[in-house]
């Protein structure tokens, strides 16, 4: 491990689309933000949809019929790869906060693994969203022979104050629940009030104020009927984070949730020489396309130009693209319409 430490024989979950040229020089990998697992896109084995579903098939922007796609579940994810809800194979005991310091450098190194195991020596494109973006990053600086081209969406090069802030309190909420008795929760009844609560502030940063104003006004919530308990939720937007922290706990290890989420704090491109401008001239890409959304505050467009000024720095052939979304972080899932033409272009 990066930051010290040992996996002892982990465990990969990986899902592939498309085949694997004769030159092996078709492959298109993708790494996913915090919560998604590799189920990007629907396939025979699994029909149910993918969390980029709408992105990822023939004639679609990462097109099937040209493209052997990869898209690995992270190093301490809890959809079958390695993490802390896994079980410890030297001790027979699940790893819980024995599980060393992550960091994305792991998680890209660990996917570099994966990858080379599929008989891939260099990778056409990168794709990284969100925290796979500084994963997409990472893998870029630490394997560069490895890959040709890459495309980072809605992410930069490390996190900045308000980003961290927001996932320090998350962290907080999941810890500060008496159920997570120091991460040695009982497994089926684990911290939800503390999982829910982060889910919410996290959905409040992942959509944008101007959606929302669009979306729900000041519409009330039509479950509100008790008068006498004025605290429940009363407006529709309240209702909206209920159901989405309500959905979140229990599909998603809490413990692995902290790892992940102190690992995307951690990452900074800096590190790689001093400074930022050291840290782009590791970087060995043929082409780069940097997608950053207006209405994006966990990493808003300055970010975006910042890290695409960067890579042109050592790749001519690099393009910013600004979208004009409203759905804020959340945009590259739900606006396909805005997503779907700028990486169709860049992959054509």
């Amino acid at each position: 491990m990066h930051r010290a430490g040992y996996l002892e024989s982990p465990t990969f979950a990986y899902e592939t689309w498309g085949e694997l040229n004769e030159a092996r020089d078709n492959a298109v990998l993708i790494f996913t933000g915090l919560s998604p697992s590799a189920h990007a896109s629907s396939c025979a084995v699994d029909p149910t949809p993918g969390w980029w579903e709408e992105m990822i098939g023939s004639q679609l922007p990462i097109d099937t019929d040209r493209y052997f796609v990869i898209c690995v579940n992270s190093l301490g994810s809890c959809f079958g790869t390695t993490g802390p809800a896994s079980v410890n194979p030297e001790t027979g005991k699940r790893y819980r906060l024995s599980f060393p310091i992550l960091t994305l450098e792991d998680v890209s190194d660990s996917t570099h693994y994966v990858v080379q195991q599929l008989g891939v020596e260099v990778l056409h494109t990168v794709v990284g969203c969100s925290m796979g973006g500084m994963s997409g990053l990472a893998f870029c600086l630490r394997h560069p022979e490895a890959v040709r081209n890459f495309v980072s969406i809605s992410s930069g090069t490390r996190a900045m104050p308000f980003s961290i802030a927001v996932r320090s309190l998350q962290r907080e909420m999941i810890r500060s629940d008496p159920k997570w008795k120091k991460g040695n929760y009982d497994v089926g009844d684990p911290p939800i009030t503390g999982q829910r609560l982060a889910r919410k502030l996290g959905m409040i940063t992942y959509r944008s104020a101007e959606e929302w104003a669009q979306r729900f006004g000041r519409e009330r919530s039509t479950t509100h009927s008790r008068i006498e308990d004025q605290f429940v939720p009363e407006f529709s937007v309240e209702s909206y984070l209920e159901n989405h922290g309500r959905k979140f706990t229990g599909a998603f290890d809490p413990n692995c949730y902290l790892y992940l989420s102190h690992a995307s704090d951690l990452f900074d491109l800096a590190e790689y020489g001093g400074s930022l401008a050291a840290g782009f001239k590791r970087l060995d890409l043929e082409r780069a396309l940097v997608i950053g959304v207006r209405t994006d505050i966990l990493f808003p467009p300055e970010q975006q130009r910042e890290l695409a000024e960067g890579i042109a720095s050592v790749c001519t052939d690099t393009q910013l693209a600004e979208l004009d979304c409203i759905r804020g972080h959340d945009s590259f899932l739900v606006d396909m319409d805005a997503f779907r033409p700028v990486i169709w272009d860049f992959l054509a």
